[in-house]
């Protein structure tokens, strides 16, 4: 079964995700797709008045909701501690999960080598299925994955789609809730008043 990986810190969940792992499952066929909230992202201090663990995952679950592909998966929050990618995948193998496809961005497959925690060991645990928009520099990222295919033997596949760049960020700060989030997400936000939001 081949089952794609979207991790994040889900904070919220938006359309850009749901678009990015769409893209992947049409791409490369994938049975379904695993969203994975991240516990402690470790790169990145999580922003003040944030969601808690239990909200970002009932949001996910909202968002996905009637989506038969698509699962929430709480493995990097019952986990516990800083959540690492290399760690994940190795808890989706021991649980039989053995053809993991990893959706990322662009930005993550430029940096892979540099800033991933045991980048040639997550290499040798799934393919990286890289979402890049329409208008990206492609040449740039057929360099960049044929260097990683010849230093670690990486499998990549490239999938081009239409441009969805949304910001959590932004949404965290009073950005368009409900064009760039699915309803019931929006509903859940508002009526837990959640990052400000009333």
């Amino acid at each position: 079964m081949r089952t794609g990986i979207l991790g994040g810190t889900f904070n919220p969940p938006h359309l850009g995700h749901l678009h990015a792992a769409e893209l992947a499952k049409d791409a490369l066929h994938l049975d379904k797709v695993l969203f994975i909230p991240t516990n402690i992202p470790p790169h990145k201090a999580m922003p003040a008045h944030t969601a808690t663990a239990a909200d970002r995952c009932e949001m996910v679950r909202l968002m996905i909701r009637g989506l038969p592909w698509a699962q929430l998966d709480r493995l990097e929050i019952e986990r516990g501690g800083a959540s690492y990618t290399v760690d994940t995948l190795h808890e989706l193998r021991e649980r039989g999960e053995d053809d993991l496809y990893l959706i990322v961005g662009t930005d993550m497959l430029l940096s892979f080598d540099g800033i991933w925690r045991a980048a040639d060991e997550i290499v040798r645990l799934c393919t990286l299925a890289v979402c890049a928009r329409e208008d990206e520099d492609w040449a740039a990222l057929e360099r960049k994955a044929q260097a990683l295919r010849g230093k670690m033997g990486a499998r990549i596949e490239l999938i081009r789609g239409k441009s969805l760049t949304i910001s959590s960020t932004e949404l965290r700060h009073g950005g368009e809730l409900r064009r760039y989030t699915a309803p019931a997400v929006a509903d859940y936000i508002e009526r837990n008043h959640l990052y400000g939001y009333s």
